[in-house]
């Protein structure tokens, strides 16, 4: 099992970072077959192969991924698109 951890700050506020997180989450619903779920300002996430959190706060967003066995040989590329996707959507 592979562990991937990447944190970005971001000066959008909270409101917008949730709204941002949860358009996210509804893409890889449906991409992916993602399910779902907020626990305050943590959306939970879970797919076959892979479960993790999203902690959107006031100034930062981090995101934490478990990878099963099959997709840990992916973790390079699977870490570098989250990077990039945060990068993307954090700006104001």
């Amino acid at each position: 099992m592979s562990r991937i951890t990447v944190e970005r700050s971001h000066n959008l506020g909270l409101a917008t970072a949730r709204e941002k997180a949860e358009a996210l989450a509804q893409r890889l619903a449906s991409e992916y077959d993602v399910t779902y779920r907020w626990s305050g300002d943590t959306l939970e996430f879970k797919r076959s192969g892979a479960d993790g959190t999203i902690d959107v706060a006031e100034d930062r967003v981090r995101v934490e991924l478990k990878l099963g066995l099959l997709l840990s040989a992916l973790g390079g590329t699977i870490k570098r698109q989250i990077e990039e996707t945060l990068d993307k959507h954090l700006k104001a």
